[in-house]
């Protein structure tokens, strides 16, 4: 038995994506549809936190499109040429979403500094009314999302979340100029709102180039895995121990393991199939045995 393969709790259908594409689908529907409203609403009042949020709230809507293709792709099954399937697509998709949302930052960002200097007249009562129609869609839209715990819906919500503190710098902002008549609050509320979304974006973007780098999860160590695996009876040694990241919300692992016997290898790799589910949720484990008087061939079948 030269090479185990074990995937103890994985299924080739990935149930975790069923629903994910078509949530994402209804979200950038309704997303973009209001963008349109509120891009008008920010021409007739003259806010540019309002026109920041409906041109972010475009982009938002491209991002969930993207994100719901991703999702799609994910749930395609292995082939001969993509031996671990699509999953990719989704920390792919969360890549360019992040980088997406850093260009509009500084896009905006550089509009509301040129605003600061010569702040236009704004209508405050009605940009906080459609602001505030444009929260309440957020608040839907993420709690759609908030079913979902993968790094592409993850990459989706991050712009919504941005889209919704839009809508809340809006909402401040006309109050304020209702109230005071103070209009550089507007730019200013922009600015804000830029730093925060490229503050999160720029995480987004960091994990979705470790996963694409292979590197390992977050939260996950691998001297804390290897350190847990030997722990069960039988194992002697764990080496040349590989984790990474298949998809946005799925773990791989490869590892050798020096056992004492191997004539009870199928107890010992049940156990650390258990095992690694159960402490890390690793599902997609590849395992070779050896042991220190016969050093078994090495293999590995891993198409990256």
């Amino acid at each position: 038995m030269p090479h185990d393969k074990a995937h103890p709790h994985h299924r080739h259908d990935h149930p975790h994506h069923v629903g994910t594409d078509v949530t994402l689908r209804r979200a950038a529907l309704l997303t973009i549809v209001f963008a349109f409203v509120e891009a008008g609403g920010g021409w007739w009042t003259g806010s540019l936190a309002l026109l920041s949020d409906a041109g972010h709230m475009v982009t938002d809507g491209a991002a969930l499109v993207l994100g719901a293709i991703a999702a799609w792709m994910a749930r395609r099954p292995p082939s001969q040429r993509h031996s671990y399937g699509l999953g990719r697509a989704e920390v792919l998709a969360a890549l360019l979403n992040a980088a997406a949302m850093i260009v509009i930052a500084v896009a905006i960002a550089w509009e509301a500094v040129v605003r600061l200097d010569q702040a236009p007249q704004v209508k405050g009562v009605a940009t906080a009314l459609i602001a505030l129609c444009g929260l309440a869609l957020n608040l839907v839209v993420m709690r759609w999302l908030g079913r979902h715990h993968d790094m592409n819906s993850r990459a989706a919500r991050l712009h919504v979340i941005g889209d919704a503190l839009g809508s809340v710098a809006a909402i401040l902002a006309g109050g304020i100029i209702a109230a005071t008549g103070w209009t550089p609050i507007d730019p200013l509320a922009s600015l804000v709102i830029c730093a925060l979304i490229a503050a999160s974006a720029w995480r987004l973007l960091r994990d979705s180039l470790h996963a694409l780098m292979e590197g390992v999860p977050a939260g996950l160590s691998v001297d804390t895995i290897g350190a847990e695996m030997a722990r069960v009876d039988g194992v002697v040694s764990v080496h040349d121990l590989h984790v990474w990241t298949l998809s946005g919300s799925r773990t791989a692992l490869s590892a050798h393991i020096v056992v004492r016997n191997l004539q009870h290898w199928d107890r010992v790799l049940r156990e650390l199939q258990e095992r690694l589910h159960a402490a890390f949720g690793v599902d997609h484990v590849t395992l070779q045995p050896e042991t220190h008087e016969r050093p078994l061939v090495r293999m590995e079948r891993r198409s990256r």
